[in-house]
C-alpha cells in the first residue's frame, strides 16, 4: 500500500492540520473542542494522532478552524 495513504498516514496528516492551524489561531483545545462540540480531551487523542475520525468530525473540527475539510488532508 502507498504509505501516502495509509491510515497512518492520514491520522497523522490530520494530527499535524488541526494542531498546527489550532495554534495559529491561538485557541486552546478546550477552545478548539468547544467551537467543535467536542470534548477536549478528543481533540487531544487527534491531535497525537490516536482516533479514527468520521467525516462528519473532520467537517466539525473544520468549521471550529475556519478551514475546508480537505485542507485538514491535504498537503
Amino acid at each position: 500500500m502507498d504509505t501516502r495513504r495509509s491510515p497512518r498516514y492520514l491520522h497523522e496528516r490530520l494530527a499535524t492540520q488541526v494542531r498546527r492551524r489550532r495554534l495559529q489561531l491561538r485557541l486552546s483545545q478546550e477552545e478548539l473542542a468547544d467551537r467543535c462540540g467536542l470534548h477536549r480531551t478528543y481533540i487531544g487523542a487527534i491531535e497525537r494522532a490516536e482516533r479514527n475520525v468520521t467525516l462528519a468530525t473532520i467537517e466539525a473540527l473544520a468549521e471550529g478552524l475556519g478551514c475546508d475539510g480537505a485542507d485538514l488532508l491535504g498537503k
